[in-house]
């Protein structure tokens, strides 16, 4: 390894370790903001308090804001800030397409037909998240079996098989809308759909905890291969990698990631594809050192965004608004900026 490798290595891990720094932070303004304050001193205590069954000074009403409200949320924003970009990450690397994001294959739009037909159930909670789950997953399995039935493996026609299974399943989820009823279904369905962090639970997060960080391990130590397959295809068999293999793991690593953030949050967009594009500006396209830069911004992003939804009025806002509004901009300007490298 020369020299400027080494420095670009300590560099992204500098980085990487100042952006956990500002994690922390993040989570001790997340613990203390909302409509019931509490200083971090407090926040801490709870904490510790609960871990080791020691008890504090702290009130009944305050342990449960902390415990009971606001871990869950914040365990579960981050955890899907990170899944939701570095999917992304993959995605793009896999398709040589700076546009592509973790919905790509259909997996969000399944998802909410699973999520809309528990609703229409009566079903909630935990039950809810496994419709979720099972109906992201199916829609990505579909995507994947049309191009085997053509017997294609092209990645053009992956792209579009996933816009055909999105339409099909996009009309499906207005045909659920229009049967729902449009007092308690209607407004349930549509406020799932657009992302939120209300209801979530430590048992939802326990439930999809190991289909979020099992491929998350396994792609980033696939990571050296995302390298190769990113050159293209004539450049990755040359070097041995087995490119179907490659792209399917991937493909199925950040499916099974995405599908599990999006059962617990809602559909929330523009994180897997802004936050990559931001991630690759500071520490390079070097997979490698981009997936977990892009995790950890993933989730200050989000924890963040969803730290203002509940604070910045008396009505909570859905997270997916949020991160729209900040989103489509600054694409619009990392694309400026990018104008002559994208052509």
């Amino acid at each position: 390894m020369d020299t400027n490798s080494k420095k670009k290595n300590f560099y992204a891990i500098g980085f990487d370790l100042l952006l956990f720094a500002v994690l922390l932070g993040c989570i001790v303004i997340a613990l203390c903001a909302g409509k019931y304050p509490i200083t971090p001193k407090e926040s801490i205590e709870v904490i510790f308090g609960e871990l080791f069954k020691r008890g504090g000074a702290y009130s009944e009403m305050t342990k449960n804001v902390v415990i009971g409200l606001r871990v869950p949320r914040i365990i579960a924003s981050i955890l899907c800030g990170m899944m939701l970009a570095m999917s992304g990450v993959a995605y793009q690397s896999i398709f040589k397409n700076p546009l592509v994001s973790p919905d790509f294959l259909g997996v969000s739009n399944g998802a909410c037909i699973g999520a809309a037909i528990a609703i229409l159930m009566g079903l909630s909670g935990i039950y809810l998240s496994g419709f979720a789950f099972i109906g992201g997953i199916l829609a990505v399995l579909i995507t994947v079996m049309i191009p085997t039935i053509m017997k294609s493996d092209s990645n053009i026609m992956l792209v579009l098989s996933g816009v055909i299974v999105g339409g099909a399943m996009s009309s499906i989820l207005g045909f659920i809308k229009y049967v729902a009823d449009p007092e308690t279904e209607l407004a349930a369905i549509t406020y799932w759909t657009m992302g939120s962090f209300s209801y979530v639970t430590i048992a939802e997060i326990k439930s999809v905890i190991f289909t979020m960080l099992i491929p998350m391990i396994i792609l980033f130590a696939m990571s050296w291969w995302l390298d190769i397959l990113s050159m293209g295809e004539s450049e990755a068999k040359t070097l041995g990698a087995n490119i179907s293999v490659v792209r399917n793991v991937a493909i199925a690593c950040a499916t099974l990631m995405t599908a599990s953030s999006v059962c617990i949050s809602g559909t929330i967009g523009w994180i897997g594809l802004v936050i990559p594009h931001f991630a690759r500006m500071c520490v390079g396209p070097n997979n490698t050192k981009l997936i977990p830069t892009a995790g950890l911004m993933g989730g200050i992003f989000l924890l963040l965004v969803d730290t203002v939804t509940r604070t910045i009025s008396i009505a909570e806002m859905p997270v997916s608004i949020l991160t729209g509004l900040i989103g489509a901009p600054f694409y619009a300007i990392l694309l400026y900026k990018q104008r002559k490298t994208l052509s």
